[in-house]
């Protein structure tokens, strides 16, 4: 299939990284093209590929490249739907894929595939998922896609009934043609990357491709709260299973802070170290998939209780003399911090701030009810402060996170929650969020030391 082919891969990165590596062990002809200088890419990835006689072209995608003679054209799932060798590649009938559609045409038949997709959760959800099923069946287990692993990177590893846990982005799924999952599940659906597929009714269309190959052999796992979910999948062929954190169905529901599959109680919510509702329904959807491959509940509860979420999302840190620590340093905009806020119903010190750009804190208002104290860090430090004077919260403002943190301690009581979501970039003082995030883990594990 990908044997003494003419194959163009546009854009490097780790997916076309391992794209080219893999099939330069056939006897393929690979271009890869990128539009990043070279001084620009790994050295490492450029070194190897060149030894393993892959043509590189950087810097710019000239007019010539790119004829009928290809067979392929890969295309880095961020590379633009109408970059224009896309769609030069179309008019020549030149089948354009991704690297996650060329592996999945590779994998052994008898592999299980569970393909992961939805608006928000899909990495806490792919991620947990992964972790029990791993504890279930630790020497077959493998999680991949969109999570920063590309599925081409393990061809050469996964064998007859191996299961891979794979999160699957709407970039990827945009060049699936092939590609399907024995179980697919969707988390949620509301507007985003609007800016790639253009409208969100094709972003919709294209969320859905995750079962458009599935029948009733198949799985498809569905939030049944979520109106948009299940009217984009209403025609779909899979056999569809439900949860419900809202009313008590038959499949997968919260009652009284219990989760229960099929009327069998599974899980206490309050043994549960991530938090929020919306964190209840990314464990229920992990439920629904252990449960397809026979996990036990012995085993779901060991992985859940134990699960502190995805770092830097809303990451249970630790707890020291009573006060849990949270680690939210990528809600990086209003709408994410809102989400941290309604997830607590304790008293709750908050970390706002960084970057200026003009957000709006008032927005933040209807969720502060539990807040007891603000700490105003960053470039818009003082915006904050005046923002928590103005809704008359306790609040004060540091220049840097380490001096805001001192001050969240001295503030704090047992029993209370010291939370970083600063609904803000960080591209004030950091080059990159998660290094803010690193800050305030070391300052809680400084303070554990302290104590």
């Amino acid at each position: 299939m990908f044997e003494n082919k003419k194959i163009f891969i546009l854009g490097l990165a780790r997916s076309g990284y391992e794209a080219a590596k893999y099939l330069s062990k056939f006897n393929n002809q690979i271009i890869l093209n990128d539009g990043k200088e070279e001084v620009l890419q790994d050295p490492n990835q450029v070194r190897e590929l060149k030894d393993l006689g892959v043509d590189l072209i950087f810097g710019s995608h000239p007019d010539d490249i790119l004829d009928e003679s290809f067979d392929y054209l890969i295309k880095n799932p961020g590379v633009p739907i109408d970059h224009k060798y896309v769609l030069k590649a179309r008019e020549l009938g030149v089948e354009v894929i991704n690297e996650a559609e060329m592996a999945y045409r590779l994998l052994p038949e008898d592999v299980k595939l569970i393909g992961i997709t939805g608006t928000n959760g899909k990495t806490t959800t792919t991620t947990l998922t992964y972790e029990i099923i791993k504890k279930a069946y630790p020497e077959k287990t493998h999680l991949a896609g969109n999570i920063g692993y590309p599925l081409c990177g393990f061809l050469d590893k996964v064998k007859d009934g191996d299961i891979i846990v794979m999160e699957v982005s709407c970039q990827q799924l945009e060049n699936f043609i092939e590609f399907k999952p024995d179980i697919g599940l969707m988390t949620n659906l509301s507007p985003a990357h609007i800016d790639f597929l253009k409208s969100y009714d094709n972003y919709k269309r294209v969320k859905t491709k995750l079962f458009m190959n599935q029948d009733s052999n198949d799985i498809a796992i569905l939030n049944i709260e979520d109106e948009d979910v299940m009217e984009s999948t209403k025609d779909i062929k899979s056999t569809t299973k439900y949860f419900s954190s809202n009313k008590e169905i038959n499949g997968c529901y919260l009652k009284d802070e219990y989760i229960y599959y099929y009327g069998d109680k599974v899980l206490d919510t309050n043994d549960m170290l991530i938090v929020g509702i919306h964190n209840i329904e990314n464990v229920m959807a992990s439920i629904m998939i252990s449960k397809e491959l026979g996990v036990s509940n012995e085993v779901i509860n060991e992985v859940v209780k134990n699960f502190k979420g995805v770092e830097h999302r809303l990451e249970y840190v630790d707890t020291i003399n009573g006060r849990k620590f949270y680690n939210d340093t990528e809600a990086t905009n209003i709408k994410c911090t809102q989400i941290a806020l309604a997830s607590f119903n304790k008293p709750t010190i908050i970390i706002l701030g960084g970057l200026e750009r003009g957000q709006d804190f008032n927005e933040l208002t209807p969720f502060m009810d539990n807040v007891k104290c603000i700490i105003g860090i960053g470039q818009c430090r003082d915006r904050v402060l005046e923002y928590g004077k103005g809704i008359n919260k306790p609040t004060y403002s540091y220049e840097y996170l380490s001096d805001g943190f001192d001050k969240c301690y001295e503030e704090s009581s047992e029993g209370d929650i010291i939370l970083l979501s600063p609904a803000s970039a960080s591209w004030d003082q950091y080059k990159e969020c998660e290094i803010r995030g690193a800050e305030f883990k070391k300052k809680v594990e400084e303070l554990k030391y302290e104590d």
